[in-house]
């Protein structure tokens, strides 16, 4: 026998029970949700690809680059494993270490927790599209001249960020350049050679 106490399916005052009460009000709002949507909206709702591979165009550096990959594989995958791009690094492959950072419509992202399939029509930047011909970017040859350049493993994302920075801001104070390279970790310690890397390109860009 239930104790005395135990008050969960007894009626209320209204004489509805509160299971009776909260299933009522759950079905009352998925009923209310699925009208709100014409029925060829809640099959485009529902509509899913894969998990087979299916057809993905990336622009990545200006150039257009199509792919038949599954719709799980990653933005950094795609791009190292299918268009041998291999400049940006997978480190941690978990969004920690930052070593797979690419530049997505001005912004950076982690390329390793980001899906290709997410980003078509989207402008994408590597590390490999910063250079023209033999000249590089300000940033890259900013890193070479003060000895940034740290084990190699991590300069193309620590490259990528700072172009970033550089590019939206110019005149962006030494604290917000710290801010923005903020997420990218490497054991080398030449932090403060990059910073006067990224300080130098700053005024570059400037000019």
């Amino acid at each position: 026998m239930a104790p005395k106490d135990d008050q969960h399916d007894k009626p209320e005052r209204a004489g509805v029970s509160r299971r009776t009460f909260l299933k009522s009000t759950g079905v009352g709002s998925l009923a209310v949700g699925v009208v709100g949507v014409g029925e060829a909206d809640a099959q485009s709702a529902v509509r899913a690809v894969g998990p087979g591979e299916v057809s993905v165009t990336l622009n990545v550096n200006g150039k257009r680059v199509e792919l038949k990959i599954e719709p799980r594989v990653t933005l950094l995958d795609a791009i190292r494993q299918r268009a041998d791009m291999t400049g940006n690094k997978r480190g941690c492959d978990r969004g920690a270490c930052g070593a797979c950072t690419m530049i997505v419509d001005g912004r950076t992202v982690y390329a390793c927790s980001t899906l290709a399939i997410e980003v078509q029509g989207k402008q994408i930047r590597t590390v490999e599209g910063l250079s023209s011909g033999n000249t590089m970017h300000p940033v890259q040859q900013a890193f070479c001249d003060v000895d940034a350049v740290m084990c190699g493993f991590r300069t193309p994302r620590l490259i990528i960020a700072t172009v970033a920075l550089v590019e939206k801001d110019p005149r962006a104070t030494e604290g917000q350049l710290n801010k923005g390279l903020d997420g990218n970790i490497c054991r080398c310690g030449t932090f403060v050679r990059i910073k006067e890397a990224a300080m130098t390109a700053k005024v570059v860009a400037r000019g």
